[in-house]
């Protein structure tokens, strides 16, 4: 069992494309999952992530503040206005604009830390970055979310508050505990938690895509091409960013993976939930999920091989 899930775990990315593929080629069949399930399988991937925390994660925040507030700044910044940017220069509609500025407005994503491992970054920041943006999330996604889409849609700062703080805060606070006071359950649990967050991930992409597959086939060109800019400006803004402020090799990249790769399934999971009138709205969390896992395995090759070539400064 657990050699399983090693595969499916390592094949994250393979996994996500190829349901994406089935959701495409077979939505009349799948369609007919109901989007609100979204919201349960995020709950699972927050659980699991609880589990993998530790008081340890987050004295980071206070032994290395400044890296870790400009990690979360730059989070916070550079997705949502790349977002607002990309959808107005392609001319988005609605739907779609309120989608991508959700992704961008997202925090970081769980698969940062894996992806920061295997690019030879800083890992211990990567994990302080994944942890205080989603404690930051329930207030500055919906504001966020407000300022940069409300004038097209209405945007309620409340019901999103609330709705991050049961899906995401809620249960990485159960896991927590459960760590806490049965780490033995937690020890055996650990080994299938990836396996678990891959094909909750997989299911999430294909509800999503089963759901808009017609609107999708019929000009999802855009679209794709606006959610990989958005992945790949952010990687690259945040590297560049760790460059000016004269930060080391391994700090540059926790920061930019930090950047561009975002929790896209809450995402799928907001728009679901509080913007039901606008269906198309779920599509760029889940390209988003489909593409910053092969863009993510791409940008760890680039980086581990930089390392190779050049010691960190």
């Amino acid at each position: 069992m657990k050699k399983i899930c090693h595969y499916i775990s390592e094949y994250m990315g393979v996994l996500v494309l190829l349901s994406a593929i089935v959701a495409l080629l077979f939505p009349d069949t799948l369609n007919k999952i109901k989007p609100t399930v979204i919201n349960y399988l995020l709950g699972v991937i927050m659980f699991g992530m609880g589990l993998t925390l530790n008081l340890n994660d987050f004295r980071i925040v206070f032994s290395r503040p400044k890296d870790v507030i400009t990690g979360c700044l730059a989070q916070f910044t550079i997705m949502p206005l790349l977002a607002f940017g990309l959808a107005r220069l392609f001319g988005l509609d609605d739907a779609l604009t309120l989608g991508v500025v959700l992704v961008g407005c997202c925090p970081g994503g769980t698969a940062s830390n894996v992806i920061t491992y295997l690019a030879k970054g800083d890992l211990a920041l990567s994990v302080g970055m994944t942890g205080v943006s989603t404690l930051l999330a329930p207030l500055l996604t919906p504001l966020l979310t407000w300022l940069l889409a409300g004038e097209r849609v209405d945007v309620n700062v409340a019901s999103m508050f609330l709705s991050i703080l049961w899906v995401v805060i809620v249960p990485i606070v159960a896991g927590f505990i459960v760590k806490r006071f049965w780490p033995s359950f937690t020890e055996k649990a650990v080994d299938y938690l990836p396996a678990l967050s891959t094909l909750a991930i997989s299911a999430i992409v294909i509800i999503v895509i089963a759901a808009n597959a017609h609107k999708l086939l019929l000009g999802g060109f855009t679209i794709v091409a606006v959610v990989m800019l958005h992945n790949v400006c952010g990687l690259g803004l945040g590297y560049i960013l760790g460059t000016l402020l004269g930060l080391t090799s391994a700090k540059r990249k926790a920061i930019s993976i930090e950047v561009g790769m975002q929790n896209s399934g809450l995402a799928s999971g907001l728009a679901a939930t509080h913007f039901a009138a606008y269906p198309m709205a779920t599509i760029p969390g889940a390209i988003f999920s489909v593409w910053h896992n092969i863009s993510g395995a791409l940008i760890a090759k680039i980086y581990s091989r930089k390392s190779a070539a050049e010691p960190s400064k």
